[in-house]
């Protein structure tokens, strides 16, 4: 690349985002959740990196870490080549954004920037992210640093800006014990979902779902936990098992904790009955005067006003931490101190000790910043010295009384080293007071010696510890205590996945879906299922809504009694938000059509193919595809598949099709196919060289006798896919046979019903290719109708409409395809227009009827009635006995409660539409209806 620009002029800061996705699972662009920016270049497009004067060196000064990123040059330092040779600032952007992340502990080195076809300076660039607000956060901000370097811009202050988005990173983060099992879990091929923005967290899906909050689990006794928080109580209980501990009392008054203490003997201890991080605990206090001093500060942490006064164990404090009934580590907690260099002061040496990069605000760091106030002052004072005051050398000065990581004190690790009867006592600790995870304070001289011969004691138990102390301890080995919490969440050959079948397509998904659900709701599984028509838990409508996407996956994966899921997955939530899941067990991809096309970038039916075999791709390796070897696109995604793929055909035995599904048997693979014969069409399970008949089409319900060649080939899916879920072949077959298209099993799906002798037919066909599917259904079923005049042939009437997003060619060939199969054709157009005018497209797709009409099509006669409801009544008001009235659907409960007025009013002999009631609750008309 040469050094000077590509056209004159100077560069300018114009790099601008266009567009923002978060892509929450697998997408079009990656295996894994990402960030997918469309930045617009403007001017800069001229300008690649090495026209910029200075612009690299300034880079890798405010980011060094970019040192480290090897692009794809594979090797370290390969992104500062492209950077001297010269990139274009999209790519500079992705880079940036990554080691923005990198900064705050984020390791995410998945990105790529591709242009735009057809729009020349936009670019997309795509990037990893771990949580979403910090990733966005740090592409805005990669975006206004490139900027900067291009043209320096006067309010733009990096330190600062840098330092916020830090501090912005650091309040969405999870504190170290959440992110130490969370860790675990991932490194075990355990999911996770974040539950909230702080620390609620699922591991595992559906029924094996558990919840942790820090170190709380969904385990967890609450009863525990109040006991645990009850100080007097726990004292009581552990005493009365014979274990060690200090005498105490509770009181709420100044003078009945003098009494108390005088009784109990000093030294004593005052803290609040359920405080919590050493708040308000005075050790120590000598005489009266100290006992009344030190009231007020622990009544002030104290919730219900009660304090504790307790003998003061003299010693080093340990924290020993149990999990599910075993020891997993001890710590020696010491607390926040200074030592002495005999030329600094006080305060200089506590500016030292909180400029170590391991300390931080709160628990965002391996150790927390030490906090002067007033109570570390007084401390100071006591030992004789003020903040201002030079301590000698090696002299220790204490901040702090009580040990606690959050108050700034350091961890030794004294794991391996404690006493195997002070290891028993804290276990029994645990057990006494019923807490799966417990951190049992002892206050004892050596942790090493036996406490009942040193007269050491347990001054506290907490639900609830922190690991911080264990995982990242100041001087000793860290402890992987994550490790036994996973194992008592999810013990070693524990499931923590429920099966996914995920079905896509341009058409059938939604039946699909169903008898796949279906067959599995026969073997007593609680299935979980997602369809444009709602969410269904266990048989349950739960949601009644287009839910075909990622957060209606993620609903049913949080949801504790699913234990197998059935997704249908549409284009526009891929698109939009990715899978929202990690991975599907088995993928199944119907059809590839021209549909939805000019929309979010896709232009072809080959591009439509990429999106839908994201489903494909995020096969695992023991997972399944199962493919229609039929449809080329569909077949081509074989090549995509890290499992095995599973085919499924309607061609005749000698095609070519299968052949080639025969040579993938011979070498062991599945398929299902169709064997015709005398008797009719057997659907045919293969398994490398054997053969297993499952069922005649034509014995199905769901196929009209073999009539509905759709639901032909989603029943072969259907059956597919529950084979390679493990389904055995006779749980298959009865599913298969017990499946209709009822209103109930499968509403507004080709449902059949009766309407004053005339024959209806509601379903949700809405495009072309649909419509050749229904057409070619509408021909078989037609011929084999019955006229109620011997003069006359039964009519066929047809109500059809499209959604306003798809092209005009599109609608006008919706519309050319129905005047081939109908005699009357019924436009209407949906309730939501998709940025239409009224009219507009019911005009486009009566268009196209009158076309084939002039052609000599089948239709003779198309009528445009806008609205749903007087549509259905318009065809209805049109058919005699014996003709066949199919209805193209938008609101099919509408629909069907208009089709049950019908047939009310005809059994009264009113002769009139104008009454509304509805025999069937499960018919309810649309508002407004």
């Amino acid at each position: 690349m040469t050094d000077t620009p590509l056209a004159g002029g100077r560069p300018s800061p114009d790099l601008r985002i266009v567009e923002t996705r978060v892509y929450r699972g697998a997408n079009v662009w990656a295996y894994d959740k990402s960030i997918h920016l469309v930045v617009d270049l403007g001017s800069l497009e001229q300008f690649p990196t090495n026209t910029i004067p200075g612009f690299t060196d300034n880079l890798l000064q405010m980011l060094p870490g970019l040192r480290e990123h090897s692009c794809s040059r594979g090797r370290r330092g390969g992104f500062v080549e492209r950077l001297n040779e010269g990139t274009w600032l999209g790519h500079v952007a992705e880079h940036t954004a990554l080691a923005l992340q990198q900064v705050v502990g984020h390791d995410i080195r998945r990105g790529k920037t591709r242009q735009v076809k057809g729009e020349p300076g936009h670019y997309n660039v795509i990037f990893g992210y771990v949580d979403e607000q910090v990733g966005l956060a740090a592409a805005r901000l990669a975006v206004r640093l490139v900027n900067h370097l291009v043209e320096a811009d006067p309010e733009f202050d990096w330190d600062a800006e840098l330092e916020a988005y830090i501090k912005r990173a650091e309040r969405t983060a999870f504190g170290p014990s959440t992110q130490a099992i969370v860790d675990e879990a991932v490194s075990r091929d355990i999911p996770w979902i974040r539950l909230n923005q702080y620390s609620l967290v699922q591991l595992g899906q559906g029924v094996h779902a558990k919840r942790i909050r820090a170190t709380m689990t969904s385990a967890t006794s609450s009863i525990a936990v109040d006991v645990a928080s009850d100080k007097d109580l726990t004292t009581r209980l552990l005493g009365a098992a014979g274990l060690p501990v200090p005498k105490q009392d509770s009181v709420r008054s100044v003078d009945q904790a003098v009494k108390v203490a005088e009784r109990i003997g000093y030294p004593v201890v005052v803290k609040p009955l359920d405080g919590n991080h050493g708040r308000g605990v005075c050790l120590n206090l000598q005489d009266a005067d100290e006992v009344r001093e030190a009231f007020p500060v622990a009544q002030e942490q104290s919730r219900r006003g009660w304090v504790i006064v307790e003998s003061f164990v003299t010693g080093k404090d340990y924290r020993c931490l149990i999990i599910d009934g075993r020891l997993a580590a001890v710590a020696e907690r010491v607390p926040a101190s200074v030592t002495g260099d005999g030329v600094s002061t006080v305060e200089q040496l506590v500016d030292t000790a909180n400029a170590d990069p391991r300390r931080g605000v709160g628990h965002e760091k391996v150790l927390t910043r030490i906090k002067v106030d007033d109570a570390a002052i007084e401390l100071v004072r006591e030992q004789g010295y003020a903040m201002t005051d030079v301590p000698p050398e090696d002299e220790m000065v204490k901040l702090a009384l009580t040990g606690n990581m959050s108050t700034g004190g350091i961890s030794i690790d004294r794991t391996v080293e404690a006493h195997p009867e002070n290891v028993e006592i804290a276990e029994e600790a645990a057990r006494m007071i019923g807490l799966d995870i417990a951190g049992i304070d002892f206050i004892c001289p050596d942790i090493t010696e036996p406490v009942r011969e040193t007269g050491g004691a347990i001054c506290e138990v907490n639900a609830a510890p922190g690991f911080r102390m264990h995982t990242h301890p100041t001087i000793g080995e860290p402890q992987f205590i994550a490790k036994p919490v996973v194992d008592m969440l999810f013990p070693p050959g524990a499931p923590s996945r429920i099966p996914i079948v995920a079905v896509t397509g341009t058409n059938g998904k939604t039946t699909t879906s169903r008898m796949i659900s279906h067959i599995f709701k026969g073997m007593g599984r609680k299935v979980g299922m997602t369809s444009t028509d709602g969410v269904v838990i266990d048989e349950r409508l739960l949601i009644k809504a287009d839910a075909s996407g990622p957060r209606s996956a993620r609903m049913v994966l949080q949801n504790p009694r699913v234990d197998f899921a059935v997704f249908e997955v549409a284009r526009g939530g891929i698109l939009r938000e990715g899978l929202g899941y990690e991975r599907n067990d088995v993928a199944v991809v119907l059809n590839v059509q021209p549909d939805h096309l000019g929309l979010r970038g896709i232009d072809t039916v080959e591009q439509l193919a990429d999106v839908k075999a994201v489903l494909v791709e995020a096969v695992p390796r023991d997972g399944h595809a199962v493919l229609n070897a039929d449809d080329p696109l569909v077949r081509e995604m074989r090549r995509r598949c890290s499992g095995q793929v599973v085919w499924i055909s309607m061609e005749e035995p000698g095609s070519e099709v299968r052949d080639m599904i025969d040579a993938h048997c011979r070498r062991g693979g599945k398929a299902l196919v169709l064997n015709p014969s005398d008797r009719g069409e057997m659907i045919v399970v293969k398994h490398g060289r054997r053969e297993m008949q499952l069922a005649w089409t034509h014995l199905l319900p769901a196929t009209f006798s073999g009539r509905a060649r759709m639901n032909v080939q989603n029943a072969l899916a259907a059956a597919a896919a529950a084979f390679a879920a493990g389904a055995p072949l006779h749980d298959i077959r009865q599913g298969l046979r017990t499946f209709s298209t009822n209103y109930y099993l499968s509403p507004g799906r080709l449902n059949e019903v009766e309407v004053n002798g005339v024959n209806v037919v509601v379903d949700y066909c809405h495009n072309a290719p649909g419509m050749r599917m229904l057409g070619d259904f509408v021909d078989r079923v037609g011929d084999s109708l019955e006229s109620s005049h011997e003069l006359a042939r039964p009519s066929r009437i047809g109500v059809i409409a499209t959604a306003g997003d798809r092209r005009d060619d599109d609608m006008r060939e919706l519309g050319h395809i129905a005047a081939q199969h109908f005699d009357v054709v019924v436009v209407r157009e949906d309730e939501a227009l998709r940025g239409r005018e009224r009219g507009e497209v019911a005009g486009l797709v009566a268009e196209g009827v009158r076309t084939a009409i002039d052609e000599g099509s089948r239709c003779k006669q198309v009528e445009v009635v806008l609205t749903e409801i007087e549509a259905v009544r318009h065809a209805m008001s049109r058919a005699n006995k014996g003709d066949l009235v199919v209805l193209c659907v938008d609101k099919h409960p509408a629909v069907m409660s208009e089709l049950e007025t019908w047939s009310q009013q005809a059994q009264a002999g009113s002769g009139t539409t104008d009454d509304k009631a509805t025999a069937d609750p499960d018919y309810q008309p649309a508002s407004g209806e």
